[in-house]
């Protein structure tokens, strides 16, 4: 009795630990705003986001509503150039349609020749077109309060 509880909450705890589907899908639209960013894609970054999608970047800039986001994106691109990685840490499911992906938000080889590291959110929202993004917040890390 006592292996076959030991072993179901084994079997639980693995089934825990996998990625789900969602999970997996939610990752794969980060991946792919990424690829899309790198490529200069409007079309591509355009079916990304929702009509009402929103993007806080790190300089304070509020980008509101689909249009603006996508020119905002691709004028950052453009202007500072380098290459852009999003490492997703986690994803957390607020709802079944709602979803908090967190990740480490990198710009190496930027025109100015510096590493930018940051943070960012990103609120995705399940559509009948699948996983789109809502919102973004890019973060810079700010050093410990003394």
């Amino acid at each position: 009795m006592i292996r076959i509880c030991f072993a179901g909450l084994f079997a639980a705890a693995l089934l825990s630990a996998q990625p789900s589907s969602e999970d997996a899908a939610v990752r794969q639209v980060v991946s792919r705003y990424v690829a899309a960013r790198e490529h200069s894609d409007e079309k591509a970054i355009a079916a990304l986001f929702t009509a009402d999608a929103d993007q806080l970047v790190s300089s304070g800039e509020w980008r509101k509503g689909r249009p603006e986001v996508v020119r905002g994106t691709l004028a950052s691109s453009q202007s500072t150039g380098g290459t852009r990685t999003i490492t997703v840490e986690s994803v957390r499911f607020l709802s079944g349609d709602v979803a908090l992906a967190d990740g480490r938000y990198e710009i190496a080889g930027t025109s100015s020749g510096a590493t930018r590291r940051m943070w960012t959110s990103i609120i995705l929202k399940r559509t009948p077109d699948g996983w789109r993004i809502a919102a973004i917040r890019n973060m810079l890390p700010a050093p410990p309060a003394r």
